[in-house]
This record gives C-alpha cells, structure tokens and sequence, in this order.
C-alpha cells in the first residue's frame, strides 16, 4: 500500500503520466501548502522544494551538502540551489533578511529561533505552523511543527 494513497488513483486516471507530473504531485503532499503557480517560481518556494528533497539526510555540524547538513547548511543549500547567496550561520542569515511578522509569513521563508536576542537554529517555512529543517546530531533532515513562540521570521531578498 502506497504511503500517500490518493497517487495510484491520480495517476490511473491520467493515463500514462510522467515522472514530472508523479513528482508534483508527491512534492504537493510533501509541502502542506503548496504555492499557486505563479508563487512556485519564487526562490523560496523553490527552496522549499529543494530542503523537502533532503529528507532524511543526516545531521552533521558545519555541513553544507549535498548528502549532510547542520541548520544554517540546508538553508544555504537550498537557497544557493534556488540562485540566492545566504551567509553561512543562522545569525548571518536573519541579517540578512528582510523581516516578517508571523502573519506575513508565506512557505519559502526562513523561521529564527532564538533565546533572547541570540539565534540559534533555522528552519524553511513550509506552512501549517511547520518547517523542514536539520535539527541535531542524531536526527535527519525533516518536516516538524515549530515548538516554540520564540521565533522570528525573514524573507530572503
């Protein structure tokens, strides 16, 4: 039995699909919201696609990719495949974006966590209330719910 049951009948019906077209459609239920056309072609949509292709990679400290990361490295990946330059900490990066508030946030943008003024970790925004990111040593790169309130929110220009 497939894990996203709704694939087999889709496809069926469609005919003889393409790997393009299976791809989408999976890439749709990976990225619980899914931007309109018009949205997929921003770099964070797209970079949002590209840390979704990641699952499962492991953690490691100071990785940047392809097959590992640490935080601040899948999001430098994923935008640089995007065609957007991040620098390489989490810091640097939400310096380096421009500022949302929670209710400007849109899937494709980067989510701060921090303690007090210090960020610490990272993630891509990938919509209801959840991000994929490489959380630890141990863990792998993965879809999860934002844990805490203590998070600000940037938009890579």
């Amino acid at each position: 039995m497939s894990a996203f049951p709704g694939i087999p009948a889709l496809l069926s019906r469609a005919g003889t699909a393409s790997v393009l077209t299976a791809a989408t459609v999976t890439a749709s239920m990976l990225i619980p919201t899914l931007a309109t056309d018009a949205q997929a072609a921003t770099p964070g949509t797209k970079a949002l696609q590209i840390a979704a292709s990641k699952e499962g990679s492991p953690y490691q400290y100071g990785a940047t990719g392809p097959n590992r990361f640490d935080c601040s490295g899948l999001t430098l990946y994923a935008f640089k495949k995007a065609g957007k330059a991040l620098p390489r900490t989490a810091a640097s990066q939400y310096n380096k974006t421009r500022h949302l508030s929670a209710g400007s946030r849109q899937p494709g943008d980067l989510v701060f966590f921090h303690s007090g003024s210090n960020v610490y970790h990272v993630g891509i925004y990938a919509g209801k209330n959840q991000i994929w990111h490489s959380p630890k040593p141990g863990k792998s790169v993965r879809l999860e719910k934002i844990w805490t309130n203590s998070v600000w929110y940037g938009r890579v220009k």
